[in-house]
């Protein structure tokens, strides 16, 4: 069977723990190169996973030129997705980029138009899109199991490491576009739209070192067409919670947890005085996005996640910055080009334990 190869582009936690452990058991994906600053570290990586290429970043250009990579995975601090992402595009080596897809919408378009050029096919990595609990969700909720869905909540937090880059301003980091873009792409979904209207309020901790770049917590209330309202709070200074809880006409729906890669998802349904539960098995998220992705390319089919709908959350995620800073609601002008999450595109693969954390 033909497999996509990829780049790994930045080698960090995130690329250590979730994405170089699940390539393998894809059977459509390998790992042939490694882009990273730190090269003793890739070369131990390299031996354990058995890849055969490691270039430093000043050698990127070089790298896209050699044939060695059919795709790359970008796992940059979020300053960095735009200019690794479109250098590959314009390369005509696919993408599929961490989210945020980038810091403003002139650059989310920028790597759009690089991947439009080229024909490289451009994908955001919201690995929720293929686990199997997350779309069950969304089936149930457009079934109509909780009748017509108006308020959307959401919590999504956990205590940062003072060391995270997450924190620094420079890179765009903070809790709301490290989580909180998590809790706004489901309410995006679940209620099958894009969202209007933003007020926002953040803080940035009671004397804590960590949140003098970035918010501590930012709580986001969102309008969606037909009044519908989503409000959702995302932290880096509390304790782990992730869920989502969808109130409808008749109805209600909760996810919990609902966001995190490390956890089983597990549903709560309740209609007339009826509750019904079920936990969901645990998947490989990276597994499963890594073959969806892998699948458009030996498919010659667009992803379902594309820049698009990168480009949608940074548009509202910009709104929600905006009205926290200045305390005035915000308009949000996105076109309704909203991707639909359906149960094809699931890729139910088990977690994977073998793995190197440097």
């Amino acid at each position: 069977m033909k497999k996509v190869r990829y780049a790994v582009v930045g080698a960090g936690w995130i690329s250590q723990e979730a994405f170089m452990p699940s390539v393998d058991q894809t059977g459509n994906s390998v790992i042939t190169a490694i882009v990273t600053g730190s090269r003793a570290n890739a070369l131990k990586l390299a031996d354990f996973y058995g890849i055969e290429h490691v270039f430093g970043y000043d050698q990127y250009e070089e790298m896209l030129g050699t044939g060695v990579v059919d795709a790359v995975y970008i796992a940059l601090p979020n300053s960095m997705h735009a200019d690794y992402a479109i250098r590959a595009a314009n390369a005509g080596v696919h993408v599929l980029v961490e989210k945020p897809l980038a810091t403003s919408v002139a650059e989310c378009e920028a790597m759009i138009a690089a991947a439009d050029r080229s024909g490289a096919k451009l994908m955001t990595a919201y690995r929720l899109h293929y686990e199997p609990g997350t779309v069950e969700a969304l089936e149930a909720i457009r079934r109509g199991d909780i009748g017509d869905p108006r308020v959307f909540i959401s919590v999504f937090s956990f205590q940062s490491a003072e060391s995270n880059h997450r924190l620094k301003g420079e890179h765009w980091g903070g809790p709301l576009q490290d989580i909180g873009v998590y809790c706004l792409n489901a309410a995006r979904h679940v209620f099958n739209s894009e969202p209007c209207e933003a007020v926002a309020i953040g803080g940035h901790g009671d004397k804590d070192l960590r949140f003098a770049e970035v918010e501590e917590t930012i709580c986001a209330t969102l309008r969606f067409p037909g009044d519908r309202i989503a409000t959702f709070v995302a932290s880096f200074g509390a304790a782990p919670l992730d869920m989502y809880r969808v109130i409808g006409s008749k109805g209600e729906l909760e996810m919990s947890p609902g966001f995190k890669f490390e956890t089983a998802t597990r549903m709560r349904l309740t209609r007339d005085g009826q509750v019904t539960e079920r936990s969901f098995p645990q998947v490989d998220h990276f597994s499963g996005q890594v073959a969806y992705f892998s699948d458009c390319i030996l498919q010659d089919k667009p992803p379902e996640a594309d820049g698009q709908e990168g480009l949608a959350d940074v548009r509202a995620l910009l709104a929600i910055e905006a009205a926290a800073r200045t305390g005035q609601s915000q308009r949000i002008e996105s076109p309704p080009s909203l991707s639909q999450v359906v149960q094809s595109a699931v890729r139910a693969f088990p977690p994977v334990e073998r793995r190197l954390v440097l």
